[in-house]
C-alpha cells in the first residue's frame, strides 16, 4: 500500500511545493492548513492523492490530530511563526509558544500514532547560531527558539521516530493563489533614489522545488537528530537589489556601504521598538550585520545527501518578481 505522509501547512509556499514532491514520488497525501484556501482548485491537478484539510492546529483536538495521523508514515511540518513578526517583548516567549511548543505537541502526537520520520522546516539561522559563534545569534530570539524547536522534536522521537530538521535560506518560488513573501522588499525599494548594500553581504537561496526535493530527500534519506542547512545559490544581496531595480523598471543606485554607517540607525530603530514594548526576533542591528556578512553555504554536503537537483535560483527570482508586479497592477 502506497505510504501517506501529513504535510502541515500544505496550502504554503514550502507545503504546497513539498506536496508536488511527494505525489511525484508516489505518495499519498493528507495536508492541513489555515483557511481560506488560496485557490479552490490548488490541489485538483493531484487527484485522489491528495486529501485537504483546513483548520488551526492550536485550537485543534489530539483526538482530532491523531485521526489525521492515523496511517502515516511521515509529517512534514511547514508552519510556524519567521522572523519577521514583530511581537511583544520578551520575543523568545513568542518564538517559544508559536514555534516549540506547537512542535513538541505534534511530534508527541506523531510518535504516539505511530509515525515514522518527521520533518521540521526550521532556518539557516539556526545554523549559524551554531557554526558562527561569533554573532551571537543565540542572543536573539528566534534563531534561539529555532534551535530549542529543533530538539524538542529530537527528543521525542528518540528511540520510536526519526526527526530531521531542514535549516531554509533565501526561498524563491511562486504558487498558485499566494503573493511572495518578497513584496515587502519591492515595496521598499520602489521610487527611492538609493538603496544601499553592503559589500560583503551574501546569502544562500534555494528555490521552493529544491525545498520540496530536500524535505523529502531528509524524510527518506536523513538520519535522526540530523540537521540540513541547503543552498543552491550564492546570492550577494547587491545583486538581489539591482534584480528589484531592474523589474521595476527605475535608475536606484545601490552603492555598497559598511555597516558602520548604518549601524546607528538601526540600534535606534531597535530602542525605538522596545519604548513601544516590542521586540524583534531578530534585532534590525543584527539583521544588519547579517546582510552585511557572507552566509553563503556551500551545497555539496546536503545535496549529496538528500539528492534535490540543482536549479535555476536566478530565474526563480525573475519569476516570483515578475508575480509580485503583476499582482501590483491588479
Amino acid at each position: 500500500m502506497t505510504e501517506k505522509v501529513l504535510v502541515l501547512g500544505g496550502t504554503g509556499l514550502l507545503g504546497h511545493a513539498t506536496v508536488r514532491e511527494l505525489v511525484s514520488r508516489g505518495y499519498r497525501v493528507v495536508s492541513l492548513a489555515l483557511p481560506p484556501m488560496p485557490t479552490e482548485d490548488l490541489f485538483e491537478e493531484f487527484g485522489d492523492a491528495v486529501q485537504s484539510h483546513l483548520g488551526d492546529v492550536g485550537s485543534m483536538s489530539d483526538q482530532e490530530l491523531l485521526e489525521l495521523l492515523e496511517d502515516c508514515h511521515a509529517v512534514m511540518y511547514a508552519i510556524g511563526a519567521d522572523e519577521r513578526t514583530l511581537p511583544a517583548a520578551p520575543a523568545a516567549r513568542f518564538f517559544y509558544e508559536a514555534n516549540v511548543l506547537p512542535t513538541q505537541r505534534l511530534a508527541a502526537l506523531a510518535r504516539g500514532a505511530g509515525v515514522k520520520k518527521f520533518v521540521v522546516y526550521g532556518s539557516y539561522f539556526a545554523e549559524f547560531a551554531e557554526t558562527r559563534p561569533e554573532l551571537d545569534l543565540k542572543a536573539h530570539g528566534y534563531p534561539l527558539m529555532r534551535l530549542l524547536q529543533e530538539q524538542v522534536a529530537f527528543a521525542e522521537g528518540d528511540g520510536a521516530m526519526e526527526v530531521t530538521s531542514l535549516r531554509l535560506p533565501y526561498i524563491f518560488g511562486t504558487m498558485p493563489g499566494r503573493i511572495p513573501l518578497w513584496k515587502m522588499f519591492v515595496d521598499r525599494i520602489r521610487d527611492v533614489e538609493v538603496f544601499p548594500a553592503h559589500p560583503e553581504g551574501r546569502t544562500a537561496a534555494v528555490t521552493t522545488a529544491q525545498v520540496g526535493q530536500a524535505a523529502v530527500g531528509a524524510m527518506e534519506r536523513g538520519e535522526h537528530r540530523s540537521t540540513y542547512a541547503i543552498s543552491g545559490y550564492d546570492l550577494a544581496h547587491a545583486e538581489f537589489y539591482e534584480t528589484i531595480v531592474a523589474a521595476l523598471g527605475q535608475r536606484t543606485q545601490v552603492p555598497l556601504v559598511p555597516f558602520e554607517a548604518v549601524e546607528d540607525q538601526m540600534a535606534a530603530a531597535d530602542r525605538e521598538a522596545a519604548e513601544q514594548g516590542l521586540e524583534h526576533g531578530i534585532s534590525l542591528r543584527m539583521s544588519g550585520l547579517l546582510r552585511a556578512t557572507d552566509l553563503s553555504l556551500d551545497p555539496a554536503p546536503t545535496q549529496s545527501i538528500l539528492g534535490y537537483e540543482d536549479d535555476d535560483v536566478p530565474a526563480a527570482i525573475d519569476e516570483t518578481l515578475r508575480v509580485v508586479l503583476r499582482d501590483d497592477v491588479e
